[in-house]
């Protein structure tokens, strides 16, 4: 197997992901004869060890999963709101600052801000839904990797130190995140450092002989309510043991000459790259040169009017539109008219694509918000902060209503072709997933590139009324954009904010071929 940070083709197999060993455990499935969901789970219960920001047992994600035989089914395993909500007086949920550089933001962590988490319950369901291999044979690339622990990347130690003020925040976070320095100000692992993690070696190799029931039921179901109960979080033993993960119907939407599978609500993403691309079927985006003013304009003007139709076919209260308006075609049609040539005038996920020389396709987006800060004790994993989140908490915080599935911007999608060619893409990247995943889709379809090149080409984004689009555009582009949207940030060179769109592609004779997103340290595996 040759490996190839980018890109890469291959024929048995083809994994995109945000890390080599996160990709490595899927291609080693693959090559001992495991499918794409098979590759997947290994991938992510590795991802927990290699991508410890990113993806933990104490998160949730979705999984779109597309077998060669039979229908596609979106797992929904994101997390929930608790069954009850305890008096804000006893949780323990409390405000910190990241720095940024550029930005400091504040978001609020401590066992109040974690929802139930839906991970371990997902994979197990997936598992029993789609693999081939026993739960034991997935879970040992994970085991492998900690006997000796895991190098630290550039890019994880990057992600490291901008959350650090969350993960040194308590003795056990530290024990785990820094290397030697002051109790007072622990340094965070850098480049090169190994990270050991015994307890979840522990945790992990007894969920692979024990089964979920251990996470919702047993010992672990009562380390993390004991842990809650005691330091001011919501989780209760009834909150994990009713847990369970949503099977649901992809959204199906026809763009061009491809049928796209995306995720349905109550997620939020899938809808709205299903009516980005529901005004760009107005246009003629397939004529422009990509990087033009034409091309770049165009984008931009979709992303405004998909704000606000998203804001329009709200109902008061709800924060996820209802689907079947917001892509009716008397809204399509009515935006289409304002998509003229002219424009009106950092979260923790990560994402893992891949292809098996049968055609299963697995498309999947995980994500533990910022985490909590807090470890459950002797397990080696953070709960996520997603109570603390306020793109997910539109009424404010600690006025869910109990017992619910939250929204997510998360957004795992394939795109199939009439010429038989299949698209599997997705990114992290918070309220920036859904654009880009949307340009990384105009670029496959529209303009016929490769998926490095898709992945690779410049990307804009815009919140509001604030546009933000790379220097990688052409300067004339650049210059129209800024007159046109005077809030504005040119940004340098590609960057991380934009998303990671890790992508893998089936051609129609079989050949496969993908790309890691280098905004991310995005790799590429074939097998």
């Amino acid at each position: 197997m040759q490996e190839v940070t980018c890109a890469q083709t291959g024929r048995g197999g083809c994994v995109a992901a945000g890390h080599p060993l996160t990709a490595e455990a899927a291609i080693t499935v693959l090559r001992e004869g495991g499918n794409a969901f098979d590759a997947v789970i290994a991938a992510l219960w590795t991802a927990c060890l290699t991508e410890p920001v990113l993806a933990s047992l104490g998160g949730g994600g979705f999984l779109l999963a597309r077998p060669h035989t039979g229908e596609a089914v979106v797992h929904d395993f994101f997390v929930h709101t608790p069954c009850v909500r305890r008096p804000e007086a006893e949780l323990c949920f409390y405000p910190i600052d990241v720095d940024f550089g550029v930005a400091t933001q504040r978001f609020h962590i401590g066992p109040g801000a974690a929802a139930v988490p839906g991970f371990t319950r997902g994979l197990f369901s997936i598992h029993r839904a789609h693999a081939s291999m026993p739960m034991a044979d997935l879970v040992a690339p994970a085991l492998e990797l900690t006997r000796d622990g895991v190098l630290m990347t550039a890019y994880q130690a990057y992600l490291l130190s901008v959350v650090g003020a969350i993960y040194r925040e308590t003795p056990a976070a530290r024990a785990l995140f820094t290397s030697s320095g002051e109790a007072a100000n622990p340094v965070m692992l850098a480049a090169g450092d190994r990270m050991q993690n015994p307890d979840l070696r522990s945790a992990l190799a007894a969920l692979a002989h024990e089964g979920e029931r251990l996470f919702y039921e047993g010992d672990l179901a009562n380390t993390i309510t004991t842990q809650c109960r005691e330091h001011g979080g919501y989780l209760t033993r009834e909150d994990l043991s009713r847990y369970r993960v949503h099977q649901r119907k992809p959204l199906t939407f026809r763009y061009r000459d491809c049928d796209l599978l995306l995720n349905p609500p109550p997620a939020s993403g899938g809808m709205l790259i299903a009516f980005g691309l529901g005004l760009l079927g107005h246009t003629d985006l397939h004529a422009c040169t990509f990087g033009s003013q034409a091309h770049a304009k165009r984008v931009a003007s979709v992303m405004a009017a998909t704000n606000h139709a998203r804001l329009e076919a709200c109902t008061k209260g709800q924060f996820t539109p209802d689907v079947s308006e917001l892509l009716s075609p008397e809204l399509l049609a009515r935006y289409a008219k304002e998509v003229a040539p002219q424009p009106k005038s950092h979260r923790g996920t990560t994402h893992i694509s891949v292809i098996d020389r049968k055609g299963n396709a697995a498309s999947t987006t995980v994500s533990n918000g910022e985490g909590c800060g807090y470890i459950v004790p002797g397990a080696g994993f953070m709960l996520n902060n997603m109570l603390g989140e306020e793109d997910v908490n539109p009424a404010g915080f600690h006025r869910f209503t109990p017992g619910t599935r939250m929204s997510s911007m998360m957004s795992p999608s394939i795109a199939q072709r009439r010429d038989g060619s299949t698209f599997v893409t997705g990114s992290g990247g918070s309220n920036r997933i859904r654009t880009a995943v949307l340009q990384v889709l105009i670029n496959l379809i529209d303009f016929g590139f490769d998926p490095q090149t898709a992945v690779e080409a410049a990307r804009l984004h815009l919140e509001k009324t604030h546009l933000n689009y790379e220097r990688t555009f052409p300067q004339a582009t650049r210059e129209a954009l800024a007159q046109a949207y005077p809030e504005h940030t040119d940004w340098p060179e590609p960057n991380m904010f934009f998303g990671g769109a890790h992508t893998v592609c089936q051609q129609p004779d079989g050949t496969l071929v993908g790309a890691g997103d280098s905004r991310r340290a995005g790799v590429c595996r074939t097998c």
